[in-house]
Parts: C-alpha cells; structure tokens; sequence
C-alpha cells in the first residue's frame, strides 16, 4: 500500500534531498527546474507500463556548448510512483533523496550504468 503524504510533504523531502547534496556541486547547477508530477506518462511507442519515479531532461554539463536558446533543463520526481513503493516517511525521504541524486547526477553527465554500479541506481 502506497505510502499517504502531503504535496507539502514530499516538496519538503525534495527540498531536504537537494541540501544533501554538497555545497560546491549545488553551486554548479544552474539553469535547472524542479517540478513535482502524480505519475510519467509513457511516449508514444514507449512500453504503456513504464514507471518511473524521475527522469532527467535536459543538455548535460559534459554536452553542453554555448547554447543561449536552451530551456532550463528539467528534472522530473514522480510523487505517486515514489509513494506506491513506500510504505514509511524515513522511506519515501530515503527515495526521493535517492531519484534527486539520480537526476542531478544525469544533469553532471553520469550515465545509469555508472550510477546503478555507485548505489545510486
């Protein structure tokens, strides 16, 4: 059973997670959102049972060039797909630390593989 919690909530555990990261690479990040979604909803011929609990879109650091027309770079936290695998608030905090480290690693040009082998995946 999905773990019941506020917007207020979840955003606070956001918040708490992007503090956890240090000091010198938040310094870093620049021309990034951070929107909160219930749920992804899979692209046209992308598997309709794909879940995710974030995604990352966006020109990472190591691709980036002089590009002045780029949108901020966007990163995604999927609150009910989060919640659904959750069952405390010391989880859902534990996880969405987790997907924000996952997504601002993707923003710094870290690939899932290198992420899954780190404990990060």
């Amino acid at each position: 059973m999905a773990f019941p919690m506020s917007d207020e909530e979840f955003d606070a555990a956001a918040f708490e997670a992007l503090d956890s990261i240090p000091q010198r690479l938040r310094d870093m990040i620049d021309n990034v959102v951070i929107f909160v979604e219930d749920r992804y909803q899979p692209e046209p011929g992308e598997d309709p049972k794909t879940v995710l609990l974030g995604l990352y879109e966006g020109i990472p650091l190591t691709e980036r060039g002089n590009e002045p027309w780029a949108m901020p770079d966007r990163i995604m936290l999927y609150k009910e797909a989060i919640l659904d695998i959750c069952s405390t608030r010391d989880e859902v905090v534990d996880q969405v630390t987790i997907t924000v480290v996952h997504e601002v690693a993707h923003f710094f040009g870290i690939d899932d593989a290198t992420l899954h082998r780190l404990g990060w995946g």
